[in-house]
C-alpha cells in the first residue's frame, strides 16, 4: 500500500526549501529527498502540519516541466 500523506510532517528531518524560494517569508514548498515511497511535500508556513507523498515519477516529470517551460497558469 502507498503512502499519500504524513500526519505530521514535523516528524522528518532533512526539509528544503528550492534555491529559487525567496528569503521573504512567502509561499514556499519544501521537500524531503530520501524518502522510500515518494516526494513528501509540505507548506513551510506549516511545518507541523501535514505533507503529502508524491510518487517519485510523477514529481521527477513535475520538475522536468518547470524546468522546460511546459506548465501554462
Amino acid at each position: 500500500m502507498n503512502e499519500h500523506s504524513i500526519p505530521d510532517a514535523s516528524s522528518l528531518h532533512g526539509w528544503r526549501k528550492s534555491t529559487y524560494s525567496g528569503n521573504e517569508g512567502g509561499s514556499c514548498i519544501e521537500v524531503l529527498d530520501g524518502y522510500p515511497t515518494g516526494v513528501p511535500v509540505r507548506d513551510s508556513k506549516a511545518p507541523q502540519g501535514p505533507a503529502m507523498v508524491v510518487p517519485t515519477a510523477g514529481w521527477t516529470s513535475f520538475v522536468a516541466a518547470i524546468k522546460d517551460d511546459r506548465l501554462s497558469a
